[in-house]
């Protein structure tokens, strides 16, 4: 039996303070072990998310705004609205919102169940 799709209105993680983070939606994934979560996140202008890590894999789209998305080993990435991004499990970055408006970033995580969905680094 599949379990239907949760919703919840804001999301408690590493970032609270920091970044404005909305629920959209966590499922259980097809994969064992593993769930779907998905997240809206907006940036204000000239604030950086710090460096930190997911326990899977994270596919982005940049919904509003424009974000510099740096990932450790790779060159900086400057996303504009209606560009994405994929970063690897466990893989070190760091999103700041360059402006001139809020970054948004709808982010969805296939995650390791039980984990927290961030850890900052440093």
């Amino acid at each position: 039996m599949t379990e239907a799709p949760t919703h919840r209105s804001s999301s408690t993680d590493a970032f609270a303070g920091r970044l404005e983070r909305r629920e959209v939606q966590r499922s259980p994934s097809s994969v064992p072990g593993r769930e779907i979560v998905q997240v809206l996140t907006s940036i204000p202008v000239g604030v950086s998310s710090g460096w930190h890590t997911h326990p899977g894999e994270e596919v982005g789209y940049i919904v509003a705004g424009t974000v510099e998305m740096r990932i450790r080993g790779r060159d900086t990435l400057t996303l504009h609205a209606g560009e994405g991004f994929l970063i690897p499990p466990g893989t070190p970055h760091d999103a700041r919102d360059v402006g001139p408006g809020t970054g948004q970033m709808l982010s969805t995580y296939l995650v390791e169940v039980g984990r927290p969905l961030v850890t900052l680094l440093g």
